[in-house]
């Protein structure tokens, strides 16, 4: 059987999906001024030879064990991570307790958080235990456990029994991937057990997600949409996730525009 070889515009979608997670087809029909018709045709391909997944709009990964090294993520979509991180912290009050997860987004919200006075922060993340500690005011709590070397996160029985411990105002988690159903997903089964304790034991949860999180795919489940309070990201959502929020009351908070009332918090 003669192997399979992508032309040249869909070695170029591949090098985009990988780059971004998910790459809307609407984007692919501007970038390589073809019909839409053309983009699904070369998706449907790469989709049969398993290089890519195809989703309602576009297309994303088709690995769903194995993140981005850390390395690539933190040099990846810096702008819009700073964007999502200032307009999470402008939901966050002086004096407020909260959790912070492992993940590039939830560091770029501790440097957020600098200018903030006397907050209570419980981490599993070595990198934001760190950026918080430039902060004198700030009193920091770091979950014992394992220390993954490549990302400094902190996974384990022992994170996941720290993190019980604590009854916060706030949760701020991030995410490998959202399904097309409202599943939040991640890679690695021992950091959604942190997060999952996060969600559980927070009176207001914060999920922070870029554009290219909708529809990445992940094995292992977090929760789902209907656990938030609030979304923040950096791009309008399309319409089927606008909707599962609004189904599930979750606040959505587009970063650089006008942040409306939220909610009242839900009961945990």
């Amino acid at each position: 059987m003669k192997k399979f070889k992508p032309s040249a515009r869909q070695a170029e979608i591949l090098s985009m999906v990988e780059q971004d997670g998910f790459v809307a087809t609407e984007a692919m029909v501007a970038t390589f001024d073809v019909t839409p018709q053309t983009i699904r045709r070369d998706l449907n391909e790469l989709n049969t030879h398993g290089l890519l997944t195809r989703f309602h709009g576009g297309a994303g990964q088709s690995r769903s064990v194995q993140n981005h090294p850390y390395a690539h993520r933190r040099q990846t979509g810096v702008d819009a991570k700073r964007k999502i991180a200032e307009a999470t912290a402008a939901l966050i009050p002086n004096g407020a307790s909260l959790f912070l997860n492992i993940g590039t987004t939830t560091e770029a919200v501790a440097e957020a958080l600098l200018a903030h006075e006397n907050l209570h922060v419980v981490t599993n993340n070595i990198n934001v235990a760190q950026i918080l500690s430039r902060n004198a005011s700030f009193k920091i709590m770091i979950a014992g456990g394992e220390v993954r070397n490549h990302d400094g996160g902190i996974t384990g029985v022992a994170s996941t029994d720290f993190v019980r411990q604590f009854r916060m105002d706030i949760g701020v988690v991030g995410i490998g991937g959202i399904n097309e159903d409202g599943s939040l997903l991640d890679f690695e089964y021992e950091e959604v057990r942190t997060a999952q304790m996060i969600l559980e034991n927070s009176r207001k949860t914060i999920l922070v997600a870029d554009q290219h999180k909708f529809g990445r795919r992940a094995m292992a489940r977090m929760g789902h949409i209907s656990d938030l309070d609030s979304l923040v990201t950096d791009a309008p959502l399309k319409k089927h996730y606008a909707t599962l929020c609004e189904e599930a009351d979750v606040s959505v908070h587009i970063a650089g525009r006008h942040v409306d009332e939220q909610p009242a918090d839900k009961q945990n």
